[in-house]
């Protein structure tokens, strides 16, 4: 009895030496925005519990502003394993899946409240700013304006006579500033981070797009999850994307006054003009997207 106590004593001792020096997976979680976003915030977060929760069998280290590259590179990085998870517009995805890109397309959605896929982080309605005001569709012709490199956000400049120019995200202040393009559009939250407001005159509230971000993991990293560990990185991020999404949907809220007392002019516009323009000059089929599944939208209203 004294040996087989010894025995298994020594295994014991053995297995816990294993386990205490057991190094654990490192993932890399990238993302294009700012350390003072919300979308930065959570996902440390969310990093942080997933190691906490998996007993430090997971460290994930979170880059942000496109540190690992622009929002393209990052979702081409999750199938050549150069990034293991990221936080991007379902946009960039519908490259491969056009049909979960519908709702891009614009006045699809009155507000975020329309939104509640799992894991889904809401960003915001898409407004323009611009060194030149307007109020309807035909106001925006021949306005040089950035948009992300996505079929998406084409639509409403072509269809009221701008210019779209795709540009990175990390390089849109400097190309606001120097002039090579005149406006651009992105949700409140994003021009109070990305500080478009300091180098643009006018806030226009065209709310054309309601958009929304994906955390998503590369599957060569969810292939190897536990059924437990999947549900622990699925659990934990629907957690940090309801928390982001919060705090995301009360400051917008704020802005449009916050600005104004910049100096700021933010501008109401008849969206009507903007939808109509769209609906005649952009089809669905052009944007990769089925009507029929816009009808089902539609039909929710």
């Amino acid at each position: 009895m004294l040996r087989i106590a010894r025995v298994i004593f020594a295994a014991a001792a053995l297995f816990a030496c294993a386990t205490a020096g057991a190094q654990p997976t490192k993932l890399k979680w990238a993302h294009v925005y700012e350390t003072s976003e919300p979308y930065h915030t959570w996902s440390v977060w969310a990093a942080g519990e997933i190691e906490k929760r998996t007993n430090g069998k997971y460290h994930i280290d979170v880059f942000p502003a496109s540190s690992l590259g622009k929002e393209s590179d990052l979702n081409q990085g999750l199938t050549l394993g150069s990034v293991d998870m990221i936080i991007s517009g379902l946009s960039f995805a519908a490259r491969t899946m056009p049909r979960i890109g519908v709702g891009y397309y614009p006045y699809t959605f009155r507000d975020g409240d329309r939104i509640q896929i799992t894991a889904m982080t809401y960003y915001g309605a898409r407004h323009t700013t611009s060194n030149k005001n307007f109020t309807d569709c035909a106001g925006m012709k021949g306005l040089k304006m950035r948009v992300p490199d996505v079929p998406a956000y084409l639509a409403l400049p072509k269809s009221c006579g701008a210019n779209p120019t795709p540009i990175a995200f990390a390089e849109v202040y400097l190309a606001l500033q120097n002039g090579t393009v005149d406006a651009q559009e992105n949700p409140l939250t994003t021009i109070e981070a990305k500080k478009f407001y300091e180098v643009q005159k006018y806030i226009i509230l065209t709310g054309h797009i309601v958009d929304s971000l994906a955390t998503q993991i590369a599957p060569h990293v969810w292939s190897k999850l536990s059924d437990p560990e999947k549900k622990i990185f699925s659990d934990v991020m629907q957690e940090a994307a309801a928390k982001a999404t919060a705090q995301i949907q009360k400051r917008e809220g704020e802005l449009v006054d916050e600005f104004r007392k910049k100096g700021l002019t933010v501008t109401a516009v008849d969206k009507k003009s903007f939808q109509d323009a769209i609906l005649k000059n952009v089809t669905f089929e052009s944007m990769g997207y089925s009507k029929a599944d816009w009808d089902k939208i539609q039909a929710l209203r």
